[in-house]
């Protein structure tokens, strides 16, 4: 009983921007990503890292504001955010009627990374992002279960318009993990690179990799469609732009992982 009740304390300060953010070591491995690395099948290695347990919140990112002014929406430089930026706050440092606990969103890519760095931390990768996603309250990978991905699909099925939960909202997952599905979608430190082929003609064409680094993939998986969505929106995305149930968490190498 103790040790539950410390543990809701410690995710109510975090929320609140109180204290230092809780992380947790993820193991890495081999990863059946939908954006295989070859542009075909193969795995995607994964070095052990990690992860925040939970999104960056209101009252975070406010305090995030007061030590770095210049990511104020009245401050911040016009190739670094666009006019959404944080625009449901009511004042440039003050998010209104937001609670403090619920995940920021309209936040740049670049802000999120600035944040990340005020942190000691980056964004996760895609494939860090997607290895903790895989798990589902008890197993590591859960993705094969057509249940656990029609859980997963209902959320995308809510309106839009609906106020976001606190963070902490869903269970936390077989690594620690709070958030990943049915709160936000949430910035990757490579998104420019996301970008999909979707035609069986184009397999194993090597011209694939020589757009964005090793951006341009063909998916494997299909059946998860939850996570091509997330593809889907953030490789139509720039860095400076925002949206409304776009969040953010942050990551860290495995040597850096203390926090």
């Amino acid at each position: 009983m103790i040790r539950r009740l410390a543990s809701a304390a410690l995710l109510v300060a975090v929320a609140a921007g109180a204290g230092a953010a809780e992380y947790v070591r993820l193991p890495g491995g081999d990863l059946r990503s939908v954006l295989p690395p070859d542009g075909r099948s193969a795995d995607a290695k994964v070095a052990p890292f990690a992860l925040r347990t939970l999104p960056v919140t209101n009252g975070e990112f406010r305090q995030f504001l007061a030590a770095h002014p210049e990511w104020r929406r009245d401050r911040v430089a016009a190739v670094f955010a666009d006019s959404s930026y944080l625009a449901g706050w009511n004042a440039a440092d003050a998010p209104g009627e937001a609670r403090p606990d619920q995940p920021v969103t309209q936040v740049s890519w670049f802000a999120a990374e600035a944040y990340c760095e005020s942190e000691h931390a980056r964004l996760p990768t895609w494939h860090e992002w997607e290895f903790a996603a895989a798990a589902d309250e008890t197993r590591p990978d859960a993705r094969d279960d057509p249940a656990w991905r029609e859980r997963i699909l209902s959320w995308y099925a809510h309106p839009t318009g609906i106020a976001l939960p606190p963070v902490g909202h869903t269970p936390k997952n077989h690594y620690g993990v709070y958030d990943l599905h049915g709160v936000v979608w949430e910035w990757v430190e490579d998104f420019a690179g996301l970008m999909i082929s979707a035609d069986n003609r184009n397999q194993g064409d090597p011209d694939l990799l020589k757009f964005c680094g090793a951006g341009a993939l063909s998916t494997q998986d299909r059946e998860n469609y939850a996570v091509l969505m997330r593809v889907a929106m953030l490789s139509s995305l720039t860095a400076q732009q925002s949206t409304r149930n776009l969040g953010f968490r942050c990551a860290r190498d495995d040597s850096k992982a203390s926090p």
